[in-house]
C-alpha cells in the first residue's frame, strides 16, 4: 500500500466561513466540534428551503442563531431563512428580573410544533424569537443570547417538568453570575446526554468575542450518568475538573483553548472516551495513563508546548487521527508503529528532524509534516564558554562628519556614524587591520530603485571598498524615518541591481542619539559579507511560501482572513509564492469615484517563481468589503478586478471565474497570479473607474513652500512635503522665515522628479549640479525632507524692489505611468504644478534689507585647473553655513581677533556675519597661489560639514568639465594637458 505524505496541506486549516451560504454542509471547527454551515454561490441563485442529509449525531445538534434546527433522530435538516438580528445584540437579561414577574404569565399560545402548543417567555425574548426557538422537547439552546445562562434557573423554577427530559443543553459562559446559578441546576437534569458551556459564543460592541468565565465544575456534575458529549472550550480552566473522571458514559470531551498545564494521572478512567481535544492549552506533557483510553479514536493536543509523547500512546489501538501540530516535539516514540488504525497524523510546525521508520509500515497513514527541520543535522550543543578577558568588549568608535574613513582591526569594532547609522564588526571578521570609507548619497534616482508601492525611508549609505569579503558577517544598521504601515526592509546594490536583505528592526544605542537628548534612531539592520550601497525602504508586508506537488496553504500575516489554498498536484515543480496585501482607504476611494456607497476589499498582489500557470485552480479567500455581508449583499454589485502590474490596466473578470460568497468572505479560483481587487459598487464601466482610482491612490497629496529668511530675504527655502506634514513644518520655521502660505494641493508620485524655477525678475546661481536649464531639480520622496536653500538676486539690469515668483513644474514623465495618464503630463500647461510669490526689497532702500555694508568687489576663488568657485558660488555656500561659521573660520586659519571683530560688527545679522567671514578669507587667498578651493573643502570637512564639502566638490567638478569642453572647442586641450604635465 502506498503511504502519502503532504508537507504543505493541513486538514481543517480554514474556518467554517468558507462554506457556501444556503447550502447545508457538514464541517468541523478547529475545536473538533462538528457543525452545520451556510453558504452562497456567485451565481446569485439560491433556494430558501431545501432538504439535504444531516451530519452525524456526534456533531453540533443545532445552530439556532442562524435559523437552522435539527432533530435528534437524524435524517434530514431543514434550512430556513435566518433572522436578521445580530446574535451579539440579542439579550435575555430581562429574564433576570424578579421570579414572581414571570411565573404566571409564562404560558401563552404560540406557533405549533411537533409537541403541540409551545411556551413563550414573558418578559419576551428578542423580537420574532419565541420560546420554541430555544426550547424543544429535548433541547435547550441558550448560548446565542447575551446572559442566556441566567434563563436556566428561571425556567427550572417555573416549568421544571419541561426540563426533566432535556438531553441537549448549550450555555454561554460570558456571564459569571448567570453561569453560577445555571451550574446549580445541572445536577437536576439527569437525562442530559450533551452539554456545552463555551466562551466566544457572542461578541462585544467592537466585534471581539466575549471570553468564557468558567473556572471549574461542581462535583455534583458527576451525577449526570448519561452524559456522552461535553464541550467546555474557550474558558478559564487551569486543570481538568475532577468530577469529569466520574462520568462513566462520556465519549466526547472538548477542553480547547483553556489554560490547562497538566492532565490528571488517572485520565484512563474515561474508558468510553472516543474523542479528546485539548488544543490551545499549555500542556507540557501527556500522562502515560492516556494509553488506557482503549476506545479513543481522535486525539487533538495541538497548539501546546509538548516536548515528547509517552510510549504508552502506542496502546491506542482504535486511534484514527492524532493531531500534535504546533508543539515542540523533537522525536516521536517508536511505539507509534503499533497504531494500526491510524489514518491521519498531523505533526507540522514542530522540531522533528527524523520520522520513525515504523510509521512507514502503516499502510493507510497520511501525514502532514510541513514546517519541520526534516533531514537537517541536529544542532550541536553549545561549546563551553571560554572567557577571553582581552576581547570581552568590542572597541567603540564614534565618527564625526569630517571623518569619512576609519580603521578596523581583527579585534572588531562598533562604529557609530553621524546621523545614527551603526556598523558592528565582530572580533575575527578581519585578518589584519583594514581601512573603510563611508558616505551618504543624495537620493537621486540613479541611486534609488523602488518597486511598486515602495516608500524610501533613508538616504543611500555607501560603504567602501565594495566587494571586500569578511570572515564573519558584519552588521549594517541604517537609520530610517518612521513608516506608518507595511514592513521596513534593507536593500543593497551590487553594482547592477538592488536586492532585499533579511532585516531586523531595533532602536540604536542610547549613547548615539541623532539629536541631543532625543531618542535613539530607528535602525534597519542586516548582516552582510561585503560592503556596497544600502538604503531602508517600506513596502507592503510580504508573505512567502514554497509550493510543492503536495500542495500548501498560505495565510496573510497582515490579514488572516486572506488565504491561498494550493491543492495537491497544482504544480509539478516547487514554486516560490509571494503574497502582499495593500490596505486601501474606503473614504479615499469613495471620494475619487464619486460614489459614497462604494466599498472595496484589500488589494492582493500575488506573484510566483517560475511564472507558469497552475495545473489545478488555486483557491483564494478574501474578506468582503467593509459593511458588506453575504446575507445582505446585492451580488450584482460585486466585481472582481484583475490588474496587470506591467500595463497598469484593470479588467473586470467577475463573469470569468468561479466566485463564491460566504457571510464574511469571497472565494474564487485562479490558475495564474497577478493583482486582484474586490469592489462593491453601482458604477458602470468598473474597469475604467478602478484604473483611474488606482493611479490616484498611488499619488501623494503635496504642498510646496517658498519662504524667505527674515534677516536676509535673499535666502529662500524651497520645500515639498505631503499635505499632512505642512502645518507642523510651517510652525517650526515661523521664527526664522516668512513668506506666502503653502501652495494648493498637487499630486506627485513617490520618486517623481520636479523643478523649481525663479521667474519675473529673480535669478539664482546655476553653476550647481542640481540645476537643469536654470531650474532647481528635486526628486520627491514622501518620507524625506525634499528641501533646498538658495540665494536669489535680481536679474541683470533689474533695479528697485522685485515682485517675483517661484513656479514648480513636473520633470521627466515616469516610465511606469499608463498612456492616458502620461498624456496629461505632457506640454507646458500640464507640467506646471504651483506658483508662489517672492518679494525682494530694494538693495538701496532704507528698509531692513540694506546691503551697503556687504558690497564686495567681484571675487572669484581658485583657478580652472585646480578648482574654481565664482562669487555666486560663494554666496550660495554662505547661506548654508549658519551657526558653524566660527568653527569653519578657525579651520580656515582666521585668527580669533578677526572672528571677534566680525561677530561684534554683525551681531544682529547672522547672514551678514557669515558672508563677511567667508569673503574676508577669500580676499586673502588672492595671493596664496593655487589650492585655495582644496583648503576650503578641507576646512568644511574638519568642521563637520561634509555636506558643504560635497557640494563644493560637485561645483568644482562641473566647472572643470565645462572648462575642458571649452578647450576642446578651441582646440587647446592637448596643449593644456601637456602644460599641466610639465608643471607637475
Amino acid at each position: 500500500m502506498e503511504r502519502k505524505i503532504e508537507e504543505d496541506t493541513a486538514p481543517h486549516e480554514e474556518g467554517g466561513d468558507d462554506n457556501p451560504l444556503w447550502t447545508l454542509k457538514q464541517s468541523r471547527s478547529e475545536d473538533g466540534d462538528d457543525g452545520v454551515t451556510l453558504g452562497c454561490h456567485a451565481s446569485r441563485t439560491a433556494s430558501k428551503n431545501q432538504k439535504v442529509p444531516t451530519a452525524s449525531l456526534a456533531c453540533r445538534e443545532s445552530v439556532t442563531g442562524l435559523g437552522i434546527s435539527r432533530h435528534a433522530s437524524g435524517g434530514e435538516a431543514e434550512v430556513v431563512e435566518p433572522e436578521k438580528e445580530d446574535p451579539c445584540d440579542r439579550t435575555i437579561s430581562s429574564l433576570s428580573s424578579s421570579f414572581s414577574s414571570i411565573v404566571h404569565p409564562f404560558l401563552s399560545s404560540s406557533s405549533s410544533s411537533s409537541s403541540g402548543s409551545v411556551l413563550s417567555l414573558t418578559p419576551p425574548l428578542p423580537p420574532s424569537v419565541e420560546l420554541s426557538a430555544v426550547l424543544t422537547d429535548t433541547r435547550l439552546t441558550l448560548d446565542v443570547y447575551q446572559e442566556g445562562a441566567a434563563a436556566l434557573p428561571l425556567l427550572w423554577g417555573s416549568v421544571p417538568e419541561r426540563l426533566r427530559d432535556l438531553q441537549y443543553l448549550r450555555l454561554g459562559s460570558e456571564d459569571k453570575s448567570g453561569l453560577d446559578a445555571a451550574l446549580d441546576v445541572l445536577p437536576h437534569l439527569t437525562g442530559l446526554r450533551s452539554l456545552a458551556i463555551r466562551g466566544h459564543c457572542l461578541c462585544d460592541s467592537q466585534g471581539d468575542p466575549l471570553p468564557g468565565l468558567l473556572t471549574t465544575l461542581p462535583d455534583s456534575v458527576s451525577t449526570l450518568s448519561h452524559l456522552k458529549h461535553l464541550d467546555l472550550s474557550f474558558n478559564q480552566l487551569t486543570c481538568v475538573p475532577p468530577c469529569l473522571l466520574r462520568l462513566p458514559a462520556l465519549s466526547v470531551l472538548l477542553l480547547c483553548h483553556n489554560h490547562i498545564s497538566a492532565l490528571p494521572p488517572d485520565l484512563g478512567h474515561l474508558s468510553c472516551l472516543t474523542y479528546l481535544s485539548l488544543m490551545g492549552n499549555k500542556l507540557l506533557s501527556v500522562p502515560p495513563s492516556v494509553g488506557q483510553l482503549k476506545a479513543l479514536q481522535i486525539l487533538d493536543v495541538s497548539h501546546n508546548v509538548l516536548q515528547q509523547l509517552p510510549d504508552e500512546i502506542g496502546s491506542l489501538g482504535e486511534l484514527v487521527k492524532l493531531e500534535v501540530s504546533h508543539n515542540k516535539l523533537k522525536q516521536l516514540p517508536e511505539s507509534m508503529g503499533s497504531l494500526v488504525s491510524l489514518r491521519e497524523l498531523v505533526i507540522y510546525s514542530n522540531e522533528l528532524r527524523v520520522i520513525p521508520n515504523c510509521l512507514n509500515k502503516l499502510p493507510l497513514l497520511k501525514m502532514y509534516v510541513r514546517d519541520n527541520p526534516l533531514g537537517k543535522p541536529p544542532t550541536p550543543p553549545p561549546l563551553p564558554l571560554v572567557l577571553d578577558h582581552t576581547q570581552t568588549k568590542v572597541p567603540k568608535l564614534h565618527l564625526k562628519l569630517n571623518q569619512q574613513s576609519f580603521f578596523v582591526s581583527s579585534a572588531g569594532c562598533h562604529v557609530f556614524l553621524p546621523g545614527g547609522a551603526e556598523l558592528m564588526f565582530p572580533p575575527g571578521c578581519l585578518m589584519t587591520t583594514a581601512k573603510f570609507r563611508w558616505a551618504e548619497k543624495r537620493p537621486d534616482r540613479k541611486w534609488v530603485w523602488l518597486e511598486e508601492h515602495d516608500i524610501l525611508l533613508s538616504r543611500p549609505l555607501e560603504l567602501r571598498p565594495h566587494g571586500v569579503g569578511f570572515l564573519k558577517p558584519v552588521e549594517v544598521c541604517v537609520p530610517y524615518h518612521r513608516a506608518k504601515r507595511g514592513e521596513v526592509v534593507l536593500r543593497t546594490f551590487d553594482g547592477q541591481s538592488w536586492s532585499t536583505l533579511p532585516t531586523e528592526l531595533r532602536r540604536g544605542s542610547e549613547e548615539h542619539s541623532c539629536h541631543p537628548g532625543g531618542r535613539p534612531a530607528r535602525l534597519a539592520c542586516s548582516s552582510v559579507n561585503h560592503f556596497s550601497w544600502f538604503m531602508a525602504v517600506s513596502r507592503p508586508v510580504r508573505d512567502t511560501c514554497s509550493v510543492t506537488p503536495a500542495g500548501a496553504l498560505l495565510v496573510s500575516s497582515s490579514d488572516p482572513g486572506i488565504k491561498l489554498h494550493f491543492p495537491p498536484d497544482s504544480t509539478a515543480q516547487t514554486r516560490a509564492i509571494t503574497l502582499q496585501v495593500l490596505q486601501v482607504s474606503e473614504l479615499e476611494v469613495q471620494a475619487l469615484c464619486g460614489d459614497p456607497q462604494t466599498r472595496v476589499s484589500p488589494l492582493l498582489c500575488l506573484s510566483q517563481t517560475p511564472t507558469l500557470h497552475f495545473l489545478q485552480p488555486v483557491r483564494v479567500q478574501i474578506p468582503l468589503p467593509p459593511g458588506v455581508t453575504g446575507h445582505t449583499a446585492d451580488l450584482s454589485l460585486l466585481h472582481l478586478l484583475h490588474g496587470d502590474p506591467t500595463a497598469q490596466t484593470w479588467t473586470d473578470i467577475t463573469s470569468q471565474v468561479s466566485l463564491y460568497v460566504t457571510h464574511l468572505y469571497a472565494i474564487f479560483y485562479i490558475t495564474h497570479f497577478s493583482w486582484y481587487w474586490l469592489w462593491y459598487t453601482s458604477k458602470r464601466c468598473v474597469s475604467g473607474v478602478v484604473r483611474k482610482v488606482y493611479q490616484r491612490l498611488k499619488q501623494f497629496k503635496v504642498q510646496f513652500l517658498a519662504l524667505q529668511r527674515k534677516m536676509d530675504p535673499a535666502q529662500v527655502l524651497v520645500q515639498c512635503l505631503p499635505a499632512n506634514k505642512i502645518e507642523v513644518r510651517v510652525q517650526s520655521l515661523s521664527e526664522q522665515y516668512d513668506g506666502p502660505q503653502p501652495s494648493d494641493l498637487c499630486d506627485l508620485l513617490e520618486g517623481e522628479q520636479f523643478f523649481a524655477g525663479f521667474e519675473r525678475g529673480l535669478d539664482i546661481v546655476t553653476d550647481r549640479p542640481d540645476c537643469v536649464e536654470g531650474r532647481l531639480c528635486f526628486v520627491f520622496y514622501s518620507s524625506l525632507k525634499n528641501v533646498k536653500e538658495v540665494y536669489v538676486c535680481p536679474t541683470q539690469g533689474q533695479k528697485g524692489p522685485v515682485r517675483g515668483q517661484v513656479s514648480f513644474y513636473r520633470g521627466e514623465i515616469p516610465s511606469n505611468l499608463p498612456e492616458e495618464v502620461a498624456r496629461k503630463r505632457k506640454g507646458p500647461d500640464s507640467q506646471w504644478l504651483a506658483t508662489l510669490p517672492l518679494r525682494l526689497p530694494d538693495l538701496n532702500s532704507e528698509n531692513s534689507f540694506n546691503m551697503e555694508e556687504l558690497q564686495y568687489p567681484p571675487l572669484n576663488l581658485g583657478d580652472p585647473e585646480s578648482g574654481y568657485l565664482t562669487e555666486a558660488n560663494l554666496l550660495s555656500i554662505s547661506l548654508q553655513i549658519g551657526q558653524d561659521w566660527r568653527v569653519i573660520g578657525i579651520n580656515l586659519g582666521m585668527s580669533y581677533e578677526e572672528l571677534d571683530r566680525i561677530q561684534y560688527k554683525y551681531r544682529d545679522n547672522l547672514g551678514a556675519l557669515v558672508l563677511d567671514m567667508l569673503f574676508h578669507w577669500a580676499q586673502g587667498q588672492r595671493n596664496a597661489g593655487s589650492g585655495s578651493v582644496s583648503r576650503l573643502v578641507a576646512a568644511m570637512i574638519e568642521s563637520g560639514r561634509r555636506d558643504l564639502a560635497e557640494e563644493i566638490e560637485d561645483i568644482v567638478s562641473l566647472g572643470r568639465r565645462k572648462y575642458t569642453e571649452s578647450l576642446k572647442r578651441v582646440g587647446l586641450e592637448t596643449e593644456s594637458s601637456s602644460l599641466g604635465e610639465a608643471q607637475q
